[in-house]
């Protein structure tokens, strides 16, 4: 959010999200992300929103806790919720609706 604050709405979201879009986020060790692709859109300018948005982002912290075994990547997910000037909140962010 702090890398991308120019495309991002903080509040309560709209009643009917205009585009929500999930990428599955690879993450090295040392935090540099590895891997980013949409999971799920329907709306490709919001698609493209949400991938500049986390190329932006990087490096992101370490997992170093979140890591499984001798693992060295973190695989998640993340939802991008849309409001109608395609700006963003995080759905691990935002707050109860």
């Amino acid at each position: 959010m702090r890398h991308n604050s120019g495309q991002t709405f903080s509040g309560r979201l709209p009643p009917m999200l205009p585009a929500i879009v999930v990428l599955n986020i690879t993450v090295r060790d040392d935090g540099e992300l590895e891997e980013v692709k949409v999971q799920r859109s329907r709306d490709e300018d919001a698609s493209q929103v949400a991938l500049a948005s986390m190329r932006r982002s990087g490096p992101l912290p370490r997992p170093v806790h979140l890591l499984a075994g001798s693992s060295r990547k973190l695989t998640f997910s993340e939802t991008f919720l849309f409001n109608d000037q395609y700006r963003f909140q995080l759905r691990s962010l935002a707050g109860p609706q």
